[in-house]
């Protein structure tokens, strides 16, 4: 009998600054049909930490206090984010909103450049990063997968990193594995691929070059049945990380014979 553990999600949590989380997938909580739909995707994902627009949540109307109280009596980490921001004014405002509101002073800092594209404008983001680390906010900044910038955002205090893989909602999963791995070998804070994911093989992969988490929306809720997906990766990141710690065999350009020859019949040796 082997005498190998698998890690399992007490064993190996994700520390981001002070926050430790027993699953090392992130989702969020926009595009589901409806809060139903919402709870149970969330549920079958396995989620620790949970994404929150402040922007565009309609506090007050029913369903946002909804959403808001039942990610609370869940138990779920609340990751407040900037989305829709184009500022690092507007970003640092909105920060400042969500921890008046009690939700968190750990946020998804993201400033926006292009409308069309959601590249994020890294001027702004370095910028609005070094407001909000001063100001006490564990800052979790979506960029380009670009490692000086990497390097800049640990430097200036950034609890993590989180580079995109491609751009939001295209699911064109990860189009630079090589950037991904120079920032994991570079960088000492969790990596975290933020945007492109589209199906669990993008996940598992992620996982597996070193990142340290993936967050995801629109894979899971913009899916044919966004619960069964939800499940997919949840089981994608977990796979993805055993690998990663496992060990992967080098690549050769040919195989070698896995047993040695030496003693079998019609052999020379």
């Amino acid at each position: 009998m082997s005498t190998s553990t698998h890690t399992n999600a007490n064993s190996d949590p994700l520390r981001i600054g002070s926050l430790e989380l027993a699953s090392r997938l992130v989702v969020g909580t926009g595009k589901y049909r409806d809060l139903a739909q919402t709870k149970a995707a969330l549920e079958a994902s396995g989620a620790s930490m949970v994404t929150v627009a402040v922007r565009r949540l309609e506090l007050g109307s029913p369903e946002g206090d909804g959403l808001i109280r039942y990610l609370k009596d869940a138990g779920y980490t609340l990751l407040p984010n900037t989305a829709g921001c184009y500022t690092a004014q507007d970003a640092v405002r909105t920060c400042r909103l969500a921890r008046e509101l009690g939700m968190s002073g750990v946020v998804k800092l993201e400033v926006l450049g292009d409308k069309d594209t959601l590249f994020p404008d890294v001027v702004q983001t370095l910028e609005a990063a070094a407001i909000l680390v001063k100001e006490g906010f564990t800052v979790l900044p979506y960029t380009t997968d670009d490692p000086i910038t990497a390097r800049k955002l640990e430097d200036i205090g950034c609890a993590a990193v989180m580079p995109l893989a491609a751009p939001i909602g295209s699911g064109l999963g990860i189009r630079n594995p090589y950037n991904l791995e120079i920032m994991r070998n570079q960088i000492k804070v969790p990596l975290i691929v933020d945007a492109g994911v589209g199906t669990a093989s993008d996940a598992a992969i992620a996982m597996e070059l070193g990142c340290d988490g993936v967050l995801m929306n629109t894979a899971i809720a913009g899916a044919q049945d966004p619960v069964r997906m939800a499940h997919a990766m949840r089981l994608a990141v977990q796979a993805g990380r055993e690998a990663f710690l496992a060990g992967r065999i080098p690549r050769k350009l040919y195989a070698s014979a896995s047993s040695p020859l030496a003693g079998v019949i019609g052999s020379k040796a």
